[in-house]
């Protein structure tokens, strides 16, 4: 090769490498998407409005929220997956639609090759709440009516394959009751529906549960930390309550289509952790019963992981899938 072939070679290889290059050192120059797995006025939402509003305030660019609540969140994130790996498309994800729904039903994408992780936003237990009329004023009397008025709960959940439904099937299977199963896009839908006797209980985190509670509409009873969640330290744990070793949280983060420049997730990984460590931000947040995360692309990836590898013998054992 003569001197001139090769530096022609060269400059065929830098301008195709330059177009990569370029989105990583100017990004970002316009709007970023950021789609929310749940429908406005759920905890995602809330938490996702918070992110987006500090997010864009530190990038100098709008980030516009878009709520696409439909099956269980997988709809959102498999339009994310499926997305340009440019860096101006991110949602907000749970253990739904990562690490459960994968193990329950056929996806049209896979979490581990058509996503990348950025960042766990929160972490937060699931509060076990019935309706205010129910005759029952914590865990062992829920139990104990339930065994004793077969056929007469029905549970709501956020939606199939979440944490919400998981949580019940599995203190359903502990303790020994029947309830049947209505999913819901969400949890304002959840609320709906169990505020007004169409379902009698329900698991959901505390954010969209809080004013319903405090109005007097809803009873919280219990939550699925292992022990007292310290946002939340009157109500006793299930593992307290008679089911010891009864553990399960829910937790949120932020993902970007797969192949997204590595210099694009490191920036917003920085940029949310900063954000998280805000303090009108850990004041508001806290006040809803999130608890504040941050850290490495890495521990989302292996919180994904953990999940599903932890769940797969509890969702075979119990026999579930997609109802």
């Amino acid at each position: 090769m003569t001197l001139g072939s090769a530096f022609r070679a060269f400059v065929t290889v830098a301008c195709a490498a330059f177009p990569l290059l370029a989105s990583g050192q100017t990004w970002p120059d316009k709007a970023i998407k950021f789609v929310m797995t749940a429908p406005a006025g759920s905890s995602i939402d809330v938490l996702g409005r918070t992110i987006g509003e500090k997010l864009s305030a530190r990038l100098g660019q709008p980030v516009i929220v878009e709520n696409k609540a439909a099956a269980g969140g997988t709809v959102a994130v498999s339009d994310v997956a499926k997305a340009a790996p440019d860096g101006y498309t991110m949602v907000l994800g749970y253990n739904g639609p990562l690490s459960f729904s994968p193990l329950l039903q056929k996806l049209p994408y896979d979490v581990q090759k058509d996503l990348l992780p950025v960042i766990i936003t929160t972490s937060q237990p699931n509060v076990l709440a019935v309706n205010a009329q129910l005759p029952v004023k914590d865990l062992k009397e829920l139990v104990a009516w339930a065994r004793a008025n077969p056929g007469k709960l029905n549970y709501a959940s956020v939606g199939n394959g979440s944490s919400s439904h998981l949580n019940m099937e599995l203190l359903k299977s502990v303790a020994g009751f029947d309830a049947v199963h209505v999913p819901f896009n969400g949890s304002p839908p959840a609320v709906t529906a169990t505020i007004q006797g169409e379902t009698q209980l329900m698991f959901a985190v505390m954010q969209p549960l809080q004013a319903q509670i405090q109005a007097g509409k809803l009873r919280a009873i219990a939550v699925t930390t292992a022990t007292r969640f310290p946002l939340l330290p009157d109500l006793p744990a299930i593992a307290e309550s008679g089911y010891p070793g009864f553990e399960a949280l829910a937790w949120n983060g932020v993902l970007v289509p797969g192949g997204t420049p590595k210099s694009v997730v490191a920036r917003l990984n920085a940029e949310i952790n900063a954000i998280l460590r805000e303090p009108d931000v850990v004041q508001k947040l806290h006040a809803q019963g999130f608890d504040l995360i941050g850290g490495a692309p890495e521990d989302f990836a292996a919180l994904i992981k953990g999940e599903s590898d932890r769940w797969a013998p509890v969702i075979r054992k119990l026999g579930l899938k997609v109802d």
